[in-house]
């Protein structure tokens, strides 16, 4: 056994092996305050809606949050900011500790291999990534597992490009941060975040028609398509407005760094987009068409998304954790019979 984990801005899910099939356990990386009583807490248990208590206030955690926020007609809060654990939010740790808890379980034999994405450090922010990275490996160690980091775009890699060589461009659009990766046999040859993703979009997409971002965020997830013909001066349009200026964004600090990183002219490397935010009907084909007319120094053997771009950055931790095991297995074998 063994296991993946995205720890995502927006979601939280884990993957892993079930006999042929691969199994993912998924909530919402957010919560709502409420206020507590006795029936509130009674009820809230009998319909098993995720919550913990502290003092006079309830919280709502995980899937459920959004649904509770729109009732009261109130904003969700988030332990994740940009891609990182929030220095804004003091609740932050509790409830990603029982979000985790909740997504993963208990390890299946102690030490059991799990490997969990971590963005690259943004090259647009001086945001640090190292705080959030140690305290998720310390909640996982303390559960019991052996958790490893893994650069989320290069968990993209292995989730997808396994019939290339793990060899490719691999993109992660999440909801805090966007990771781009590009790799050569496994070996990342370039790798960083930029910070913005489905959050800026939702923002600014708010604050453009004067709508609140958990109401933008829902329309977004409801049937939203890229398609530009619609809903001229409405949210529908704003969110299509401000996709475009993401992939713009996006494809042109992929451009800066290729020119940076030095990357051989003669490569020739698939592309494949992936994440939350890339769900949108509409965005593959847009995300090709930027990408077309940008002066990117290498060949683009074809663009694709992934088939399930919520699912792919836990798939890639789950093989990668998956080899890992393997190898240690054969190390251990090795050492037996010497």
């Amino acid at each position: 056994m063994a296991k993946g984990l995205d720890v995502g801005t927006m979601n939280i899910l884990s993957a892993q092996q079930d006999g042929n099939d691969t199994v993912f356990v998924q909530q919402r990386n957010s919560f709502v305050e409420i206020e507590y009583s006795d029936m509130a807490e009674q009820m809230l248990s009998r319909s098993e809606v995720l919550h913990i208590r502290k003092d006079d206030k309830v919280y709502v955690v995980g899937d459920d949050a959004l649904n509770f926020a729109n009732i009261f007609n109130k904003e969700t809060r988030r332990p994740m900011k940009h891609g990182i654990l929030s220095n804004d939010e003091q609740s932050a740790i509790p409830m990603m500790k029982l979000i985790i808890e909740q997504v993963v379980g208990e390890p299946a034999y102690p030490d059991e291999k799990l490997y969990f994405s971590t963005p690259a450090d943004p090259i647009d922010s001086d945001l640090s990534t190292l705080y959030h990275q140690k305290t998720i490996e310390s909640f996982l160690d303390d559960m019991g597992y052996d958790a490893e980091p893994i650069n989320e775009g290069m968990s993209v890699i292995y989730s997808e490009l396994a019939d290339n060589n793990f060899t490719g461009l691999g993109i992660s659009f999440g909801a805090g941060m966007t990771n781009v990766c590009l790799a050569y046999y496994a070996v990342p040859v370039m790798k960083f975040s930029v910070a913005r993703g489905g959050d800026w979009v939702d923002e600014q997409a708010a604050r453009a028609t004067g709508t609140p971002v958990d109401k933008v965020t829902s329309i977004k997830e409801d049937d939203f398509e890229l398609d530009f013909t619609t809903d001229v001066g409405g949210v529908e349009g704003a969110l299509s407005i401000y996709y475009e200026n993401l992939l713009d964004y996006v494809i042109d600090n992929i451009v800066e760094e290729v020119d940076e990183e030095d990357v051989e002219e003669g490569l020739d490397v698939p592309v494949v987009v992936t994440g939350g935010t890339s769900s949108p009907d509409g965005f593959e084909e847009l995300f090709r068409d930027h990408l077309n007319d940008a002066n990117i120094p290498f060949s683009i053997s074809g663009v694709t998304h992934a088939d399930e771009p919520l699912y792919s950055v836990a798939r890639g931790g789950l093989v990668a954790a998956r080899s890992d095991e393997d190898v240690d297995g054969e190390e251990a074998e090795a050492a037996a019979a010497e």
